[in-house]
């Protein structure tokens, strides 16, 4: 599998990859000064040119960014999900997902494409993520919960049960989220509270 992005998240999503017998076959990135990471060939810029003879993976974490890659890109997209990921079997990850070490993912929950369900994430029941979102480390989507595409649930939040977010907010680490929130919002605090439009 290629990667595209070299840096802290690529070198989390390296170590999933080699944990599931993954080989990592090289990494692109926009700088050029970049020659390695972790041991593996940064290969440059990704253009739409090139012919890719393994799947790749969008490794940056920015949500938006990561959505302008997939769309400019005609490439086969894989998932990366640990070993230690807890999944239901009847849970549905959409390609270039990755689910990272320690998340639990439980009965009838749907994560879109190239979303990340970060460290210890815990998606309860019924959840559906959107494509591009990101539920930071430790933070708690409980059952039936709804999170729009692009969304940025901080590190340590919770989603009480039923609660719907709409597209391309942001939580605030350690928001408490105890009614529905519209598109472009960032909400923080315990319980949450709309600080502006986004």
């Amino acid at each position: 599998m290629y990667l595209y992005g070299a840096s802290g998240h690529a070198k989390v999503i390296i170590d999933i990859l080699q944990g599931t017998g993954v080989a990592v076959e090289g990494l692109f990135d926009d700088n050029p000064d970049l020659k390695m990471l972790g041991g593996i060939q940064v290969l440059g810029k990704l253009t739409a040119e090139k012919q890719l003879h393994a799947p790749l993976l969008i490794s940056i974490g920015n949500n938006s960014i990561r959505k302008r890659i997939a769309r400019s890109l005609k490439v086969e997209f894989k998932q990366a999900i640990d070993k230690t990921a807890i999944l239901s079997p009847s849970a549905r990850i959409g390609a270039g997902t990755v689910v990272m070490q320690g998340a639990i993912l439980q009965a009838d929950v749907e994560v879109g494409k190239h979303a990340i369900i970060n460290t210890g994430a815990k998606v309860d029941h019924d959840c559906v993520v959107g494509d591009f979102a990101h539920i930071s480390p430790g933070a708690i989507l409980c059952g039936n919960v709804s999170v729009g595409e692009g969304t940025w649930v901080g590190a340590g939040a919770v989603v009480i049960p039923g609660v719907k977010i709409g597209k391309w907010c942001r939580i605030g680490a350690g928001a408490v989220v105890i009614r529905d929130l519209p598109d472009n919002v960032v909400a923080v605090g315990n319980p949450s509270k709309i600080i502006k439009h986004c």
